[in-house]
C-alpha cells in the first residue's frame, strides 16, 4: 500500500498517497468538528466558519486568496457535514507548497472581517432559501431531523436564518478555539507529491494549530423515527421512508451497504425495475445508507405525483420486505461489484483519493487497504446481506414528505406493511 501516515508532535496527521504518473496534486485539511457538535447556539457555526475562511487572512484579501490559486491554475473549496468540515485545494505539483500555504494562512490567520462577515451571511441565508425552494433537498433536512429529533445530529447544517443573523466575530472565534485543534486535524494529500516535502512544509504553515485542551464530543446519537409532512402546492410528492442504519465502524456496515445497493442503487436494483421500469410510477428513485461514528440511516427516497403515491408506497415497501428474505445471490454480486468500481475509481484520481484517506485515518487511525475493503464485502455471504436489511427494517420508521402528502403513509402502517410482506 502505498499510503503514508505521520502524527507530528503537535498531534496533526498527515497521510499522503504518491501516484507517480500524475502531474497534479490535490490537498486537503479535514477538521473533526461538523453540525453534530455545535451547541444549540452554535447552530451554523461550523458551515459559517467554512465560508469565513476565504474572506480575508492576516497576509491575504479575500481576492488575493482567489487571484493567488487561479494563477497558479488550481482551485480551492470547502464542505460542512455532520461530522467534518474540509477544506481542499488542487493544483500542478510544483505548486503543492503554495496550497498548504494557503490552507494555513485561511485556517490559522483568518480575520474574520465585520463586512465580509455581514455579506457572508446574507449568501448563507440565499442558501437557506434555496433549499427550502428545493423540495429534493428539504425533504432529507427534515427526514434527519425527524430520524433524530432534538439531537444536534439531526439539526440542517446550513443552521437558521435567526441563528445565523445573530452571530458575530466573538462566536466563530469562540467556535474555532475549541474545535480547531492539532489532534482533531487530518491533513491529506494524494497525487504528484512527495510525503516528506509535505510533511515540512504542513509542520511549518500550521505552527499555530494547537493540541486540544480537553476533547470535544458530540453527543451520542438516539435514533426515533417519526413522521413530517409538509404540504406545499407541487406538482409531486418527494418523499423519504427511513430506517435506523449502521455506523461505519460497524462489522455490519458493509451488509447494510450492499443491501441498499441491490434494492436501489442502479437501474436493475428491485426498486427501480419495479416501481419505475414495469409500473412507470416515479421518475426518480433510489435507495440509500449514510454512516456516522456512532450510527446510520438507511431508507429510499421517491419523487411521483400525487395520484400515483398511494400505489408507489405499498409497490416500495414489498421490494424492501421480499429483499429482506429473498435477495439473490445475483442481485448481491451485482451490487458488490458497483460498491468495488466505487472504490477503485476513488484510487484513480487524486481528489477522490485524498479524500478518501483522509476520512480514513480521521475515522479508524489509519488507512485501509483495497485488498481488506474489497475482501470485506467479497466475504459477506447472501446470509449475511438479507439479515442487515432485516435488521434496518425493524426498527422504528421515519417518514418525510413535502408537496401531496395526504396519501403517504404514518409510520405504523409503513411497519405493518413491512411485517405483513
Amino acid at each position: 500500500m502505498s499510503a503514508r501516515i505521520t502524527t507530528l508532535p503537535s498531534g496533526l496527521r498527515v497521510v499522503t498517497d504518491a501516484m507517480p504518473h500524475l502531474e497534479t496534486a490535490s490537498l486537503g485539511v479535514w477538521i473533526g468538528a461538523g453540525s453534530r457538535h455545535e451547541s444549540r447556539s452554535e447552530h451554523g457555526l461550523s458551515h459559517l466558519l467554512e465560508h469565513m475562511a476565504f474572506k480575508g487572512t492576516k497576509r491575504r484579501s479575500a481576492r488575493a486568496i482567489a487571484e493567488e490559486i487561479e494563477a497558479a491554475g488550481g482551485d480551492l473549496n470547502a464542505a460542512t457535514s455532520t461530522e467534518h468540515t474540509a477544506y481542499y485545494a488542487h493544483v500542478l505539483a510544483e505548486d503543492a507548497p503554495l496550497a498548504v500555504d494557503i490552507l494555513a494562512d485561511i485556517l490559522t490567520e483568518s480575520t474574520f472581517d465585520k463586512e465580509e462577515l455581514e455579506r457572508e451571511k446574507g449568501v448563507i441565508l440565499q442558501e437557506i432559501g434555496a433549499v427550502d425552494d428545493t423540495p429534493d433537498d428539504l425533504v432529507f433536512d427534515l427526514f434527519n431531523a425527524t430520524a433524530f429529533p432534538g439531537q444536534p445530529i439531526g439539526r440542517p447544517i446550513l443552521g437558521t436564518p435567526d441563528q445565523i443573523a445573530s452571530f458575530g466575530r466573538e462566536a466563530i472565534g469562540a467556535y474555532l478555539d475549541s474545535h480547531y485543534a492539532s489532534d482533531a486535524t487530518v491533513i491529506g494529500a494524494a497525487g504528484a507529491i512527495d510525503h516528506e516535502q509535505i510533511c515540512d512544509e504542513v509542520e511549518r504553515r500550521f505552527s499555530a494549530l494547537a493540541p486540544r485542551a480537553a476533547a470535544a464530543a458530540a453527543p451520542a446519537a438516539v435514533y426515533q423515527g417519526g413522521e413530517i409532512r409538509l404540504k406545499r402546492r407541487l406538482e409531486q410528492a418527494h418523499i423519504v421512508i427511513g430506517f435506523e442504519g449502521l455506523s461505519y465502524a460497524s462489522e455490519e456496515f458493509y451488509a447494510l451497504q450492499v443491501f441498499a445497493n441491490a434494492v436501489g442503487g442502479g437501474m436493475s436494483s428491485r426498486l427501480f425495475q419495479e416501481v419505475r421500469e414495469t409500473r412507470g410510477l416515479a421518475y426518480s428513485i433510489h435507495a440509500f445508507h449514510w454512516g456516522y461514528s456512532d450510527t446510520g440511516l438507511f431508507g429510499f427516497y421517491a419523487a411521483t405525483s400525487a395520484k400515483d403515491v398511494a400505489e408507489l408506497m405499498p409497490v416500495a415497501l414489498d421490494c424492501l420486505a421480499e429483499a429482506a428474505l429473498s435477495l439473490s445471490e445475483d442481485e448481491a454480486r451485482r451490487a458488490k461489484a458497483q460498491m468495488k468500481v466505487s472504490l477503485l475509481t476513488a484510487l484513480e484520481s487524486p481528489s477522490p483519493r485524498c479524500e478518501q484517506i483522509a476520512r480514513q485515518v480521521m475515522a479508524f487511525d489509519r488507512v485501509l487497504s483495497r485488498e481488506e475493503i474489497i475482501g470485506a464485502i467479497d466475504r459477506l455471504d447472501i446470509a449475511d446481506i438479507r439479515a442487515a436489511g432485516a435488521q434496518a427494517l425493524r426498527s422504528n420508521p421515519t417518514v418525510a414528505a413535502i408537496g401531496p402528502v395526504s396519501k403517504v403513509p404514518a409510520p405504523d402502517r409503513v411497519a405493518q406493511r413491512l411485517r405483513a410482506s
